[in-house]
């Protein structure tokens, strides 16, 4: 059995925080945001606009997009570190506000990897035949747990959701290769603080372990799947930083034309990321039936994941 993406939808929110808003009430500028990051506007929530309304969004968009009916999805996993609440998970939420049948539903925490991890866990579902069809999606709202007296981290988020379905697909198509992994003892250096909640980064140490993995996980993926680095028609990292992305895509050995690049635009997103990176490409026209995809990011935990697939139904 192949498994692979049958439909995709993605939402970003309105308000567009550029870096120059940044410059108004912190000690920071475009120009060094910028080049040290390659962000220069990000997507901000609305006070009232949480995980689930984004999630929502997307999700309709992506069951219109695969052609299925509502009926025929039999699990959703969210993937977030900012859910509504601790309980119920957005995926709960979304089981009765798409007026789904009672199927199982969970959130899953692996952080700016968690989108990945979703993806993997859906396609053992599908392969062992528990699952047909499975709604994955990666939403946040960072921007209620960025500290925004902090220049180091207030800079780097935005909010967003991208879904997908997965299923059964045609042959030559869908998943050919995937690894996950973690390092707990790296899970000192990006966290949530207990007394306010909000996120805690060693920025240096978040980088040194970011540059290897990607790299090495992107590598080992093409690898695995039997496939060349000019195989691969378009590389989406997860849009964490320009300089560990292309340091990745350097260590793949591909050229820049061939890795998605919506960092500038929409910050990073941590689950929502790769998602709304694959939206953007086929709206570019780079993704393309059969078109040979590596995905691979890093997050909180300290966690990390690729897949290599194949484009299409």
């Amino acid at each position: 059995m192949n498994v692979g993406i049958k439909g995709i939808g993605t939402y970003v929110p309105e308000r567009v925080m550029t870096n120059f808003d940044f410059e108004k009430f912190l000690d920071t500028s475009d120009e060094w945001i910028s080049k040290m990051t390659g962000i220069k506007e990000r997507r901000f929530a609305a006070d009232n606009e949480e995980t689930s309304d984004m999630a929502f969004i997307a999700a309709e968009k992506a069951i219109a997009d695969s052609g299925i009916d509502k009926d025929e999805i039999d699990m959703i996993i969210v993937a977030t570190s900012t859910g509504d609440h601790k309980f119920p998970a957005v995926a709960n939420q979304l089981q009765h506000r798409l007026g789904l049948r009672p199927i199982p539903s969970m959130d899953q925490l692996a952080a700016c990897t968690g989108f990945i991890y979703s993806m993997i866990t859906a396609q053992q579902f599908i392969e062992t035949g528990t699952c047909r069809n499975i709604l994955v999606i990666g939403a946040e709202k960072l921007t209620k747990i960025a500290n925004m007296e902090d220049r180091n981290t207030a800079i780097l988020f935005g909010d967003g959701a991208g879904a997908v379905i997965l299923g059964e697909v045609g042959p030559g198509h869908g998943i050919l290769s995937s690894h996950l992994g973690s390092d707990g003892a790296g899970g000192k250096y990006l966290y949530d603080r207990k007394e306010d909640q909000l996120l805690e980064m060693n920025g240096r140490e978040v980088f040194k372990f970011a540059v290897r993995i990607m790299g090495e996980m992107a590598t080992e993926v093409v690898e695995k799947a039997g496939l060349k680095p000019e195989d691969v028609d378009m590389f989406i990292p997860h849009q964490a930083n320009i300089r560990i992305m292309e340091s990745s895509r350097e260590r793949l050995g591909i050229p820049r034309e061939k890795m998605s690049v919506t960092v500038d635009k929409y910050g990073n997103t941590s689950a929502a990321s790769i998602p709304l990176s694959m939206m953007y490409e086929l709206e570019q026209g780079k993704i393309k039936e059969g078109s040979n995809l590596v995905l691979v990011g890093f997050g909180g935990g300290l966690t990390y994941g690729a897949i290599t697939l194949v484009w299409g139904k």
